[in-house]
């Protein structure tokens, strides 16, 4: 009867031991995937903002549908223009004189490939889909203007669900990670750059996954 008890006694400390490392070890590990797998999304987000402000320099807006923004990087150009001081002479009808003026002239020297200036390496192809194994699925993209000050802004936004991020991990971890809030992790259900509400063009993750704002 004793070396039963103690038998049982073992099991219950063995699994109580195994609750705790558990706790312990479980975090860390989801935070490791969690690390891993945002920064690679960021990657994605920062080559989207590039496309889109490239295609925004061109066009004055910034494109909704992704398979137009990657036609775009394929096949559109940077105009390459110099800007120079120059000046000539006005007649005053007034005064009867003739009055120097200045000015600025815009010369256009040529052009360049959008996709040779940004995405050498042809990145662009693969960015809207969420870069975690196990998933196919793409980025959440949408645009188009709002007014501030009477001003039509264009504006932009993309972005990807934690939920679909971290879909094969612990649901209580996940929805802790859903609701943090804190200066050195990423606010809130979604892994984001841009916005359909305000003009902004950053991301929402901190500077440890890479600038948000460039």
């Amino acid at each position: 009867m004793k070396i039963v008890v103690q038998l049982v006694l073992w099991v219950v400390i063995g699994f109580l031991g195994f609750l705790v490392f558990n706790s312990i070890n479980g975090p860390v590990k989801f935070n490791k995937v969690k690390q891993e797998r945002y920064a690679k999304a960021v990657e994605n987000l920062r080559d989207i903002r590039r496309a889109q402000l490239a295609y925004r320099a061109i066009t004055g807006k910034f494109e909704k549908n992704p398979e137009k923004l990657i036609s775009f990087i394929d096949t559109a150009k940077f105009t390459l223009t110099q800007r120079r001081d120059s000046s000539f002479i006005r007649f005053n009808k007034i005064l009867k004189i003739d009055e120097p003026k200045d000015t600025v002239v815009i010369d256009t020297l040529g052009y360049a490939s959008v996709k040779d200036s940004l995405f050498k390496t042809g990145s662009h192809k693969l960015m809207m889909k969420v870069p975690v194994e196990g998933v196919d699925a793409n980025f959440e993209m949408d645009a188009g203007y709002i007014n501030k000050n009477d001003l039509r802004i264009p504006v932009f936004e993309t972005k990807v669900s934690k939920d679909v991020l971290l879909f094969d991990q612990d649901k209580d971890l996940l929805a802790q990670e859903k609701e943090v809030v804190s200066v050195d992790g990423v606010n809130g259900p979604f892994l984001s750059v841009g916005s359909m509400t305000e003009v902004m063009t950053s991301g929402n993750w901190p500077r440890t996954y890479g600038a948000n704002d460039q």
